[in-house]
């Protein structure tokens, strides 16, 4: 008895759903393994659809155009939204700089939670930068305030 015949009676079996094929990024063109596949197994849960969606608007990517999340692209992604927040960027080009203080008071609490939570864990790079994020973005929540802007 081979391995894949001793592995179907384990309770589970993997199958590839993609709806393109990994090696040549071409549409799959047979529907009946996938339709054949369906009728043997349990339906997925909800949760593996909303897992789904993501990725098929990105079918044409591959792996390595994928960039990797570090913690510094991570601050720097929420520092961008406080950013957006505080009227300093535009939401997209052409738009005009919106102000919502209280989002950039929060997202700045996040910050400084984050920077709380990971005191000693972080490398020297890493504390420092968000060490930097935070005053530079305090400073301008301030200014902002003293200004009188609306919340």
């Amino acid at each position: 008895m081979s391995e894949e015949e001793q592995g179907q009676g384990q309770g589970f079996r993997v199958t590839d759903r993609r709806r393109f094929s990994p090696e040549s990024g071409e549409p799959r063109s047979t529907q009946t393994e996938e339709s054949a596949a369906d009728t043997r197994q349990e339906p997925d849960p909800p949760q593996a659809e909303t897992q789904e969606a993501p990725a098929q608007g990105r079918s044409h990517e591959t792996a390595s155009d994928q960039v990797e999340i570090t913690f510094s692209s991570f601050i720097l992604g929420l520092s961008t939204q406080a950013l957006l927040s505080l009227g300093e960027i535009p939401a997209s080009p052409g738009q005009a700089a919106q102000t919502d203080l209280t989002a950039a008071q929060q997202m700045i609490d996040v910050l400084a939670m984050l920077q709380q939570k990971t005191s000693g864990n972080l490398d020297a790079g890493e504390e420092q930068m968000l060490e930097n994020v935070l005053y530079d973005l305090r400073m301008r929540y301030v200014k902002l305030k003293r200004e009188g802007r609306p919340a």
